[in-house]
């Protein structure tokens, strides 16, 4: 019976290298924990307990601290447009409702002010409020 235990474990962990969830691994656990008492010549309602109390207990204690530690300190960059959003600029060109170019981190962006009533001369620096399009909308940076 130990041999069918350790192969439903192998089957669980291939499976889980699939779905990546951290479920069926612990399935797997509880397997390998049936299959040790199998070979120690457990009866099979033994087994069963063991299989279901090592998945139990590995499902509410290992995977929840294993994801814990798996997603701590994630890189939490900003990329794309939302790496622009918050960023200083310089204006190139006067920035009015109407038209405007300000340069950003080396990149040159047409630019608005975000009230639609503010003017920004050459020179002056800017924040970059929002992306609208192609447009930086921006506000007078302190």
């Amino acid at each position: 019976m130990a041999w069918l235990w350790l192969v439903i474990a192998v089957v669980l962990g291939v499976a889980e290298v699939f779905t990546t969830t951290f479920v069926l691994i612990m399935f797997a656990a509880g397997a390998a924990a049936a299959a040790v008492g199998a070979a120690v010549g457990l009866p099979v309602w033994a087994q069963l307990l063991a299989f279901a109390a090592v998945s139990a207990g590995t499902l509410w204690f290992i995977r929840p601290a294993l994801l814990h530690r798996l997603h701590q300190g994630g890189d939490t960059a900003r990329v794309g447009l939302a790496a622009i959003e918050g960023s200083a600029g310089v204006v190139l060109e006067r920035v009015d409702p109407d038209h405007g170019r300000i340069k950003i981190e080396g990149e040159v962006w047409t630019a608005r002010p975000y009230d639609g009533l503010e003017t920004f001369e050459p020179g002056e620096r800017v924040r970059v409020i929002e992306i609208d399009g192609a447009t930086a909308l921006v506000w007078k940076e302190f």
